[in-house]
């Protein structure tokens, strides 16, 4: 079967009468590769980073080993999809998001082997993970991965934005190398925010589907990482069962966390849902001053955050389609 025909068969299973109007990807920037090494050190590292809290840091910890499945299967969902897209600028942009995201899992893998020598059950973790993933997300259908993917990139970039706005959250600790991980993946979440919507909404835009997908994103972010993070204080110190101090920290963790006002979760819950509005669209939440800042903050040659850890940024080319 030649290209053309193979394209056709695939894309009569996206054809819906909720097939999206087609963007101006012109007007959207190029977006780099970064790389960066962070030079981990375990004598350094803190278990409680977020907020001196041990049960909300446990949930960024659990996150941590668990994102790395999730952004292998927003990999090789974005490089099976790119085939099928027409727009140089799109293609150059999902390119790009497949090299962040790729990086993103490398170096979460190499802090997720520090946690394992803080006695965090890395192992553990990553075994349900994989079959979670692989006799299940990995499984689905391409349209259902395709959806399932722009509903991860949803909420990793309400998380991003969250982070934007509470920067002084990164510096209740001396972890310089730990900050710079999270801040480093907070500022390429928003920039990629919109290209995983952008290419769903381009081969499909089917509502229903991308409410599957949201969906299946929903409970794997908001219940099955949490739990993660509920029983790691556990694996690490089982006298955490019977511990005053440690159920004080659970009333303090959950507050930051689901609180209304500040939590994580608690104060984004309107902008999580609001991916259920019809029309919605990830640039709705305008974020390119925080992009600004943060690159200059971060990036700067001179006195960016991030800049000890810098090793080069590569901006994929812009090829025909």
């Amino acid at each position: 079967m030649n290209a053309p025909a193979i394209k056709s068969s695939v894309f009569g299973k996206f054809k819906t009468k909720n097939q999206a109007v087609t963007t101006d990807f012109s007007k959207k920037g190029l977006v780099p590769i970064r790389h960066f090494d962070f030079k981990f050190n375990v004598d350094e590292a803190d278990p409680e980073f977020y907020m001196n809290a041990e049960l909300a840091s446990a949930y960024f910890q659990a996150l941590s080993i668990f994102l790395t499945f999730g952004e292998d299967l927003v990999i090789e969902t974005a490089r099976y999809h790119r085939d099928f897209l027409t727009d140089p600028i799109l293609k150059q942009r999902v390119t790009a998001l497949i090299g962040q995201e790729a990086l993103h899992s490398k170096v979460h893998e190499e802090w997720n082997e520090i946690l394992k020598e803080k006695d965090f059950p890395v192992t553990f973790y990553r075994f349900l993970a994989r079959n979670v993933f692989n006799y299940g997300f990995l499984k689905f259908p391409q349209p259902m991965k395709l959806s399932l993917m722009a509903g991860i990139e949803h909420f990793t970039a309400v998380l991003a934005e969250f982070m934007m706005k509470h920067e002084a959250n990164f510096f209740y600790s001396q972890d310089d190398r730990q900050r710079g991980l999270w801040m480093w993946h907070m500022l390429e979440e928003s920039e990629h925010k919109d290209i995983a919507y952008d290419v769903y909404q381009t081969l499909s835009g089917n509502y229903a589907l991308r409410i599957t997908g949201f969906a299946a994103a929903f409970i794997t972010i908001m219940f099955l990482v949490p739990l993660g993070g509920v029983l790691i204080p556990f694996f690490r110190k089982p006298s955490n069962l019977w511990s005053l101090t440690y159920w004080r920290d659970v009333k303090r963790s959950a507050g930051l966390l689901l609180g209304s006002k500040d939590g994580v979760y608690g104060s984004t819950v309107g902008h999580i849902l609001d991916y259920l509005r019809p029309d919605f669209h990830p640039n709705d939440h305008d974020t390119s001053e925080y992009l600004a800042y943060y690159k200059e903050r971060l990036l700067n040659p001179e006195t960016g955050l991030l800049t000890p850890y810098f090793i080069k940024e590569v901006v994929p080319k812009v090829r025909a389609a």
